[in-house]
């Protein structure tokens, strides 16, 4: 039997962990607006993200920057478990700071860690993470494992690359707005002064994703707030902007393979101690 663990510490609600046990649910193709770590704990699996295949296995950590396409499916059919933690990005980019001095966040350009030591850090980690313990231990554990991760992945040298423009910063934030309402290519482009067209091709050239399927995650995202918080279902789909529940039930379990219910019966929040 499918078991998923969706876990989040209230008094730090800026880390989330996941820990999926003989699961072969095939996710399609979906990003995060966290720097996200995976790890397979048995079994192999294909990870493909952007132009990228790889096989993953235990003993390596997949390395998912915020807002990248990327997929980690089971092959032929054999189950896996795996673990995942979500890191919101500006609590991360505090830890790079204080590594390399920098003012924004900077994407690893490794997709795949093969180290045994990190990733045994990392399994213990999350494992520590979701038992009773003090908020402030379990914060320290994180981004110690956070700062390993990223001295192996990013070079000094690579302290000044930036994310992406201003101008799609912009395109982002709007985006990310109002999510119960529809918007068209014509509202964004108004507000910035750009042709629509010239808009559409310059994001998805830098992100990789068109504009709606950009919401459409965030939209994700969004909702798992919501079903956090014991929310409705049917009420986060429609503040969400879906259609209906079976429009929202279809696309959640598409990005994450556990339907909204299953997700929220199954996601604990470690109350303040």
């Amino acid at each position: 039997m499918n078991s998923n663990l969706f876990y989040k510490d209230q008094k730090i609600p800026l880390i989330e962990c996941r820990y999926t046990q003989d699961s072969s649910r095939h996710y399609k193709p979906h990003m995060h607006n966290t720097f996200s770590i995976g790890a397979i704990d048995s079994a192999t699996v294909e990870y493909k993200v952007a132009n990228n295949k790889e096989i993953l296995e235990p003993g390596s950590i997949a390395i998912i920057n915020p807002y990248t396409l990327h997929s980690c499916n089971p092959l032929q059919q054999i189950k896996r478990s795996y673990y995942m933690l979500y890191l919101d990005t500006r609590w991360c980019l505090e830890i790079q700071k204080s590594i390399f001095g920098v003012d924004s966040f900077i994407n690893s350009p490794i997709l795949i860690l093969k180290d045994m030591k990190i990733y045994n850090d990392f399994i213990k980690s999350i494992n520590f993470f979701i038992k009773d313990s003090y908020p402030l231990e379990k914060e320290q554990k994180i981004a110690s494992l956070l700062e390993k991760i990223f001295t192996k992945t990013i070079s000094k040298e690579r302290k000044n690359i930036s994310i992406s423009s201003d101008y799609i910063e912009k395109v982002k934030e709007i985006l990310s707005l109002n999510l119960d309402q529809a918007i068209s290519l014509n509202d964004i482009s108004k507000k910035l002064e750009i042709n629509p067209y010239t808009l559409l091709r310059k994001f998805k050239k830098e992100t990789g994703i068109t504009p709606h399927n950009f919401r459409m995650n965030i939209r994700i995202e969004h909702s798992k707030m919501l079903l956090q918080n014991k929310t409705d279902i049917s009420k986060v789909a429609l503040d969400c902007g879906f259609y209906d529940q079976n429009h929202f039930q279809k696309y959640f379990k598409a990005c994450t393979t556990v339907t909204p219910r299953e997700y929220q019966q199954n996601f604990f929040i470690k109350q303040k101690i």
